[in-house]
């Protein structure tokens, strides 16, 4: 029976544990980042099941929409309930009728894992490599700004300070100054809820740029993409296809973030 939730889930569960530190073993509780299967369901279909962390779910429903091209905005969804299962969540959205039918056409059953935002995909024609260009310029980003995020975003980990265990993504002004973050288990899950809140906001994604504690991925930078914004950084390292996709799309691609400095990888010379 579906239970609707009524309270923000905090994010993480208490273990019994015991912590061995060389000669001494200790039993304790500690901290483990919560993860459940999050089922989405656009007008009474289920389409997709992701591994996350059920906070937010609202933001993750909403962006997983947008970053997946299921609407083409947000007013496109009508309704969004969220719901509590034994050991599992429901969203359920309506969604615009025309939205719905382009769904249905290309409706395929998408198992999500952490870390993967790709698992379940039944063809490789199914795969969307070629984004549309970005009209807006990227914002002109300098590398004191990239070193005020790196270093304001662990202030912002709360879920990460008690579990040590989750990503973020974090939306920053352009000179650096984060003002949005959202934790998950799964990197693309954490996009998710950061492209749903910009878009509940409305806010203007030429103001500023998103900045991950992760590495940049196909999934993340095609997500980025598919909603226009201008500039992806992270602090990990780039794959060859999430290059490729910024170079298509025009996006500026940012990464080994740090307090001295970044590599961008879009603004070379082949």
């Amino acid at each position: 029976m579906l239970e609707e939730i009524a309270t923000p889930r905090v994010g993480y569960q208490q273990r019994a544990i015991v912590r061995h530190r060389k000669t001494a073993s200790v039993a304790a509780i500690d901290h483990v980042a919560e993860e459940m299967p999050v089922a989405l369901v656009f007008n009474g279909i289920s389409h997709a099941v992701m591994m996350a962390t059920p906070c937010d779910l609202e933001e993750l429903a909403v962006g997983f929409a947008l970053t997946e091209g299921i609407v083409r905005s947000s007013a496109e969804i009508y309704e969004l309930d969220v719901y509590l299962l034994p050991g599992a969540a429901e969203v359920q959205m309506t969604i615009a009728q025309s939205a719905f039918m382009q769904l249905k056409e290309r409706r395929r059953s998408l198992a999500g894992r952490t870390g993967c935002g790709v698992c379940g995909i039944e063809s490789l024609e199914l795969l969307d490599l070629e984004p549309e260009r970005i009209e807006r310029p990227a914002p002109d980003i300098s590398p004191l700004a990239i070193a005020r995020a790196a270093r304001e975003l662990g202030q912002h980990q709360e879920l990460m300070r008690q579990t040590g265990g989750v990503h973020a993504a974090a939306w920053c002004a352009a000179d650096g100054a984060v003002q949005y973050v959202f934790e998950d288990v799964g990197r693309h899950n954490a996009m998710d809820k950061l492209v749903g809140h910009l878009a509940m906001l409305r806010a203007d994604l030429g103001a500023g740029f998103a900045f991950l504690s992760s590495r940049a991925s196909y999934e993340l930078v095609r997500k980025a993409a598919r909603v226009a914004i201008p500039m992806l950084a992270t602090i990990s390292a780039p794959t060859s296809l999430a290059i490729d996709i910024a170079r298509k799309a025009g996006l500026k691609l940012a990464s080994f973030c740090r307090a001295d400095g970044f590599v961008e990888y879009t603004g070379g010379v082949e």
